[in-house]
């Protein structure tokens, strides 16, 4: 396939119409609206639906505008790579994660790397679980870190730890040392996660198969909101992972005991990437420093707060 067809392509997708293209690309309609007939000829199939309000893309167009996108940043990682390598200029690394691991796990993880690898530099995307895995998917992440529940398709599976539901209070809460059941969590205001967050379907579901009903008094889309709300109410309970409170933001002003239902053990806190896409040296070398240390803090945490091991 020739350049100009591609360039011409990509252009038609970004802005949703030959005229926009036209615009961007201060190139003719006609120009435009020929290479892209030809590129669609040479791959024997049509690539966008059609309308008096613009070109949308169909399967094969989604296809191909993803194959490319992720050629482009692989092109401009490897053009990284090699600059590096005259000017020691930085080589960048896109993570992407979900909110609770986000407030500080994830940002201990990357300041701790570039400590031993200077020459790095980090760009974070945080998004939704649904998001997450749709931008690594379509080349807009190197790596990513999140909770699942279930494998998916179009991700490789670097690494996988579980990541029961904990429940997280004061220390000198009624709950912080003995077991309890989900009924005695009713006698105390409790913080959660909204509905978007899949560790809220979790223990909503569990919820229900108990025939418990549990009214919180705050909730949020902001795992930080809900850290911050228990921490300023002394009988609040939130519930989270163990992974979404580890380093310095647990202190030992905070407890967490496991929430012994058996529905909330099953998800799984993954580092994850695309199928099928190079690794540069040093993206292997932070995947496999990932692996390590996640490994090494689990174990400390789990047995700093009696938690049994997987």
């Amino acid at each position: 396939m020739h350049n100009t067809e591609i360039r011409y392509f990509m252009a038609v997708v970004s802005t949703g119409s030959l005229s926009a293209a036209s615009q961007q690309l201060f190139v003719a309609v006609s120009a435009i609206s020929r290479h892209i007939q030809r590129l669609e000829k040479r791959l024997g199939m049509s690539l966008f639906e059609r309308s008096a309000r613009g070109m949308v893309l169909n399967d094969a167009g989604q296809i191909l505008a993803n194959h490319v996108r992720r050629s482009m940043a692989d092109m401009k990682l490897a053009i990284a790579e090699l600059e590096g390598l005259k000017s020691r200029q930085q080589t960048p690394i896109r993570v992407v994660c979900t909110d609770g691991l986000a407030l500080n796990l994830v940002p201990l993880l990357l300041a701790r790397f570039r400590q031993l690898h200077p020459e790095v530099n980090f760009h974070l995307i945080v998004g939704s679980g649904q998001q997450v895995p749709e931008w690594v998917r379509h080349g807009e992440g190197d790596v990513e870190i999140k909770f699942s529940l279930a494998a998916e398709p179009g991700v490789d599976v670097i690494a996988s730890f579980p990541a029961p539901v904990t429940a997280f209070m004061h220390r000198d809460h009624p709950l912080a040392t003995r077991d309890f059941a989900l009924s005695d969590l009713n006698a105390y205001p409790l913080v959660l996660p909204d509905q978007t967050a899949t560790i809220r379907q979790l223990f909503d579901l569990c919820c229900r198969m108990n025939s418990v009903f549990i009214e919180p008094v705050f909730t949020s889309n902001q795992f930080s909101a809900v850290f911050g709300y228990v921490r300023n109410d002394r009988d609040a309970i939130g519930i989270c992972s163990h992974f979404s409170v580890m380093g310095h933001m647990l202190n030992d002003e905070l407890q967490i005991r496991c929430v012994n239902v058996e529905p909330l053990g099953q998800r799984m806190l993954q580092i994850q990437t695309e199928i099928g896409r190079p690794r540069t040296a040093l993206l292997a070398s932070f995947c496999q420093f990932l692996k390590q240390t996640l490994t090494e803090m689990d174990s400390q945490l789990r047995q700093r707060y009696g938690m049994p091991e997987h």
